[in-house]
């Protein structure tokens, strides 16, 4: 692909053998497999998949950077919300996907500072190579708190406290549906004559379809759409409807509510690949070397954890979320006119500002057993929207 940067020589091999894995399933299958299969192939193939290999992801030498890897006032923000929902609950933390560990270990030093430190900070991630890497993360930049930290490899049967995953939901394997004159379809996957990976279409069926004929309805889709539509999300939000005794879910991602997510504006999706910090759509792309993403449908998150018990704490985009929690207070307190305040200003204007990540990315907390507003969406508020 034109403008990107070429891989090296075993990275190119790398993909190959992710690319040839990939052809054996499809041929194994009969020819063709869905989008969410090929996704979570491409992302967690054991060994093979862009979380599941050893290449840096996260921060200026990897593909992308996430907010955490931005500033760490990210984190003393967000643990002031944090506090607040283990004193309404229980002092413990969960956080699912936790990348590079960075979150982690900025949360911790600042409940820390606040006097609220949890008894324990599960992290839960399938990738071997990113626990390894929080571990070294957290033994540098808080070493006195490594023995409050504990890796699950699974969702715990129950749970009380807080749930914190920050962009973890746009990793989650999607379907894509394309609504046509003649039904709803389901593109998938397939090899074509050269080796190389082409898409199909068959009829939408199961619980695919029916979550494709109401979005079709109450978005008044037109023929020619085409767009996400993540079962796997819907299924992660209403599992915790089983597992959460007291708490909340702090979920922050990049999406909408679902009449924006199915917008015309929008109209072939929201599908997106991150290499080397050059953005593009074409998933077939380097396979295991580039990151896959969606956005989130917001409304199709709080419609599967309600269903299961659960209540909408709050949500709102990210900006206001971070300014309800005190994220310009935290950087107040860095010395003016230093250079670690302009750095951390730089940093803090494109987490607030609504051309930069402010608005994209959104904040909702679901959860159950509170009855106090939570502080990070004391002002701003757009439940109404979902």
């Amino acid at each position: 692909m034109k403008n990107l940067p070429i891989p090296d020589p075993d990275a190119l091999a790398h993909s190959r053998r992710l690319q040839e894995c990939l052809s054996q399933e499809i041929a194994a299958a009969g020819g063709w497999v869905s989008f969410a299969r090929f996704m979570e192939q491409l992302l967690y193939a054991p060994g093979l998949g862009y979380y599941a290999a050893g290449a840096r992801k996260f921060g200026a030498a990897g593909d992308f950077v996430t907010a955490p890897e931005m500033s760490g006032l990210f984190g003393q923000a967000l643990a002031r919300q944090v506090r607040q929902v283990m004193a309404l609950s229980t002092p413990v933390v969960l956080e699912v996907g936790a990348g590079s560990g960075r979150l982690a270990a900025d949360l911790l030093l600042e409940l820390e500072r606040l006097q609220s430190l949890p008894e324990r900070y599960f992290i839960l991630d399938l990738s071997a190579d990113l626990r390894q890497r929080q571990r070294e993360t957290i033994a540098q930049a808080a070493p006195h708190l490594q023995e409050r930290v504990e890796w699950l490899d699974c969702l715990p049967e129950t749970f009380s406290g807080v749930v914190v995953a920050n962009e973890l939901l746009d990793a989650m394997p999607a379907n894509i549906v394309a609504w046509r004159e003649d039904g709803i379809y389901e593109r998938g996957v397939a090899v074509d004559a050269d080796g190389c990976f082409t898409w199909i279409e068959k009829p939408a069926r199961g619980s695919l379809r029916l979550a494709a004929e109401e979005i079709g309805e109450q978005c008044s889709l037109p023929p020619g759409f085409e767009s996400e539509i993540s079962l796997s999300n819907r299924a992660w939000a209403a599992e915790w409807g089983h597992r959460l005794q007291r708490g909340a879910l702090l979920l922050i991602d990049y999406g909408f509510p679902r009449g924006e997510f199915y917008h015309q504006q929008r109209a072939r999706g929201t599908l997106m690949c991150h290499y080397r910090h050059h953005s593009h759509p074409d998933p077939f792309y380097l396979p295991g070397l580039q990151d896959v993403t969606v956005h989130v449908d917001f409304t199709a998150i709080i419609s599967a954890a309600h269903g299961a018990g659960l209540e909408l704490f709050g949500y709102t985009n990210q900006g206001q979320f971070l300014l309800n929690c005190g994220i310009l207070e935290c950087l107040a307190e860095i010395p003016n006119a230093s250079v670690e305040y302009i750095r951390a200003a730089g940093a803090v204007n494109k987490l607030l500002m609504p051309h930069e990540m402010g608005e994209m990315f959104k904040v909702i907390a679901l959860g159950r057993g509170i009855d106090e507003t939570l502080c990070g969406f004391a002002s701003g508020d757009q439940s109404r929207r979902l």
